[in-house]
């Protein structure tokens, strides 16, 4: 009988060392959790690290925001939520495909990498108070300058916020941060609203 009852699937959660440039994910949790001080040079120059800083911090933010709805609430009991927005995280810091920025000359060759760009997508969620964004995908050639492209994106909204407001507003932010940063052939931005953000039981009662 075989004894090995390891799962054969890769782990979404699991980061390489290459990926945060050898810290872990709970070294960066505990290190945001102490204000980043003292100062870890290491961390605060890796780009890797920095996105995943970035998005942990707003993923903190959110659950001090539900739990402050009653302190003494029972924990929700579908935490997977959380667990999609950190397989996102997972991989915006692995750096993937080279993006162009414009045609390349004789003087410059710029680029962006594709976590870097999940980063920058990431980031608008900030612009709609409350949503927070789990796995995005890059479809299409990005590494060709004028190829289309196709954004998806799965978010979480907070329980009461209307559905279509909140990927509309998203969906804008993402556009336009895009916009901001690449010159990439945008054909649409798909938002799939996966999880609703329960309020903590007591809460829910109250209402």
């Amino acid at each position: 009988m075989n004894s090995d009852h390891r799962d054969p699937r890769p782990d979404p959660l699991r980061f390489e060392k290459e990926d945060l440039d050898g810290h872990t994910l709970e070294e960066l949790t505990d290190y945001l959790e102490a204000g980043r001080s003292p100062v870890d040079r290491s961390i605060e120059e890796s780009a890797g690290c920095r996105i995943a800083l970035d998005a942990l911090e707003r993923l903190h933010g959110l659950s001090a925001d539900l739990q402050a709805h009653d302190t003494a609430a029972e924990p929700a009991a579908d935490d997977a939520w959380v667990h999609r927005i950190l397989e996102g995280i997972a991989l915006d810091v692995r750096s993937g495909r080279r993006i162009p920025i414009g045609e390349p000359t004789a003087d410059a060759d710029l680029a962006i990498t594709e976590g870097a760009l999940r980063g920058v997508i990431r980031a608008a969620e900030r612009a709609v108070p409350g949503v927070v964004i789990g796995r995005c995908r890059l479809d299409g050639d990005v590494e060709a300058v004028g190829a289309p492209v196709r954004i998806r994106v799965d978010a979480s909204v907070p329980y009461g916020q209307p559905l279509p407001d909140a990927a509309r507003a998203l969906r804008d932010a993402i556009s336009r941060d895009l916009a901001a940063h690449v010159d990439l052939d945008i054909t649409a931005v798909d938002i799939t609203i996966h999880d609703i953000q329960a309020l903590p039981r007591a809460a829910e009662e109250d209402r």
